[in-house]
């Protein structure tokens, strides 16, 4: 009753923070909706009497907002503000097609994570050669992967249908765009898992007994599953709401595009119930994830009979991690003596030369010197979000009754909603973007911290422990966090990327630094257009962006310290080693 509670207050406040949204932003939303409706009609003052009268603006948010929740107790949400049509029709409508390109974009993001993963199992935890392939995918922006989907795919190849929303066949691209970095992120957190479990000495007892490799690898994943879970509540839900730059490129009429669009008219009744229904949608996928650790982990953590699953040293060459970084830094040495802001309009669009190593945009700008500059604030402010996201996610962790609810509830929000809420808060400016990433950026760390402390917590080594007198602080110091803090690491290390894309991409719809800037999100965004006739000017910044993804996620992986016992599945040899843990 109080998790019910403390999930409804939530969800109470943030749905009457959207119906403040006007007052808290300091506009008119009388002249906000007529500007909707008509960008051209001068805001004559009686018209915007009329359509306050229409509105019952008149009456405040509270009365709005009192308005408003008395219709929906009723199951009438209103009327838009700005088309006049029923509102629970057309959100619930939104939903519908935002639920099929989400089911439809899970299985393409299943298949990817078992690609991952599959050297992996097949090697019995031995080999782990995933990670650069994943973090490449993973720091990949989805608008790009969308953009280059449909122009490929969809325009020049014409496989499938690369616009509309008229059959099971126009949810192949944009699936492919939303599944393929959500693959990549859950198949590195699952390849992240999976040498611990091999390492386990029931592993050990099934090769000696004789049981098949694939089956031992089935019951692996099973093992490191239910640490996953919660993390892929909070993924279905992002690929519900969150997709609004895919539906905006294949005209998708799905509720993350239709959400933001209210939003950008002040659309209240669309918005609040737009917001409702991903709330509610987050609430039920938390359950199912709970339920799904319940019904695959149940008894061991009910009795304190889980082996601890700790991660054994990877595999990956120490040498990686320093060839990447020694490109990025080959590119930021080499760009940033160049001036990102000078014009040469007889130089527009030129392929990359000597010259011009990157090439340059659309007005003769250097992209080299663009990527090499927008490099700096990018990568900096993406750094310190990472690390304060990282510290807010392992506290609210240790919390999970206080964080469960809270996660689901920030995880309901948009990143753009998000940022126009901290707009209409704080104001605009360079912080903006920061502090809308942040805002949302803690709840799948917290996520992944809950998951593995509520395995941990039931682990043979804990309970013993425990037996022997150890207390709170001493478990949390000495088994706890030892355990948890290097996968939920390796996990904010492995979102780097996204955040670098999403605080570019925040800036690039004006809520923060404004063009010229040379941030990443507005090199991909500005040279869009340009990507069929000059390539060059999205695969540049592209690839320093999946380069630094590979930088984290090989920074992460690389070994360190004594090797764990490994198993050679389907051999006869079997490594063994000191087993602790």
């Amino acid at each position: 009753m109080r998790t019910l509670l403390w999930r409804g207050t939530l969800a109470g406040a943030l749905v009457c923070g959207i119906g403040l949204l006007p007052w808290l932003a300091r506009t008119d939303p009388a002249l906000t909706v007529l500007k909707a409706r008509a960008q051209d009609r001068d805001p004559d003052p009686e018209v915007l009497a009329a359509i306050r009268g229409q509105l019952h603006l008149d009456e405040g948010p509270l009365g709005l907002l009192g308005r408003w929740l008395g219709g929906l107790a009723r199951g009438d949400a209103g009327r838009s503000w700005i088309s006049g049509a029923d509102v629970g029709p057309t959100v619930l409508q939104a939903l519908g097609a935002s639920l099929l390109l989400m089911a439809v974009a899970l299985c393409f993001a299943v298949c990817t994570a078992a690609a991952v993963c599959a050297r992996t199992l097949s090697h019995g935890g031995r080999d782990r050669s995933g990670g650069t392939g994943s973090a490449v995918l993973a720091a990949l922006p989805e608008f790009l992967t969308a953009s280059v989907l449909a122009t490929v795919v969809g325009v020049q190849l014409g496989w499938l249908p690369a616009l509309g929303w008229y059959g099971p066949q126009y949810t192949v691209l944009p699936a492919l765009a939303l599944g393929l970095p959500v693959g990549a992120v859950l198949g590195r957190l699952l390849d992240d898992q999976l040498p611990g479990a091999f390492a386990e000495p029931w592993v050990r007892a099934a090769v000696a007994r004789g049981l098949p490799a694939r089956r031992i690898a089935r019951q692996a994943v099973r093992r490191v599953l239910p640490g996953l879970l919660p993390n892929t509540a909070l993924f279905v839900v992002g690929m519900t709401g969150g997709a609004v730059a895919v539906e905006q490129i294949f005209d998708i009429p799905g509720l993350g595009r239709t959400t933001l669009q209210a939003a950008l008219a002040q659309d209240l009744p669309v918005l609040q119930t737009g917001t409702l229904a991903l709330v509610l949608l987050a609430a039920l996928a938390a359950g199912l994830a709970r339920l799904g650790m319940r019904l695959l982990i149940g008894p061991a953590l009910r009795d304190g009979a889980l082996p601890a699953l700790h991660r054994p040293a990877g595999s990956t060459r120490r040498g990686t991690p320093l060839v990447l970084a020694a490109a990025l830094l080959a590119v930021l040495g080499a760009g940033l003596p160049r001036d990102p802001l000078a014009v040469d309009t007889r130089a527009r669009l030129r392929h990359p030369s000597a010259a011009h190593p990157f090439g340059t945009d659309a007005l003769g700008r250097d992209l080299l010197a663009r990527i090499a500059h927008g490099a700096l604030d990018t990568l900096l402010l993406a750094l310190a979000i990472s690390a304060a996201t990282l510290l807010a996610g392992l506290l609210l962790g240790l919390l999970p009754r206080l964080s469960g609810p809270l996660v689901d509830t920030v995880n309901a929000v948009p990143p753009v909603l998000a940022a126009l809420l901290v707009t209409a808060v704080a104001g605009g400016g360079p912080a903006t973007p920061a502090l809308a990433v942040a805002a949302v950026a803690w709840a799948p760390l917290a996520a992944h911290t809950s998951a593995l402390l509520r395995q941990e917590r039931a682990a043979l080594h804990l309970t013993a422990t425990r037996a022997l007198g150890a207390g709170r602080w001493y478990l949390l110091r000495h088994e706890l966090l030892p355990a948890v803090l290097p996968p939920v690491t390796r996990h904010a290390l492995l979102r780097l990327p996204g955040t670098a894309l999403a605080l570019a991409s925040l800036g690039f719809l004006g809520l923060g630094a404004q063009p010229p800037s040379p941030e990443w999100g507005h090199l991909l965004a500005e040279n869009q257009p340009y990507a069929e006739r000059a390539p060059w000017t999205v695969l540049a910044p592209a690839a320093v962006l999946a380069l630094l993804g590979a930088l984290a996620v090989t920074a992460a992986t690389t070994p360190a310290g004594r090797r764990r016992p490994q198993l050679s599945m389907g051999r006869e040899t079997v490594r063994r080693g000191p087993v602790d843990g």
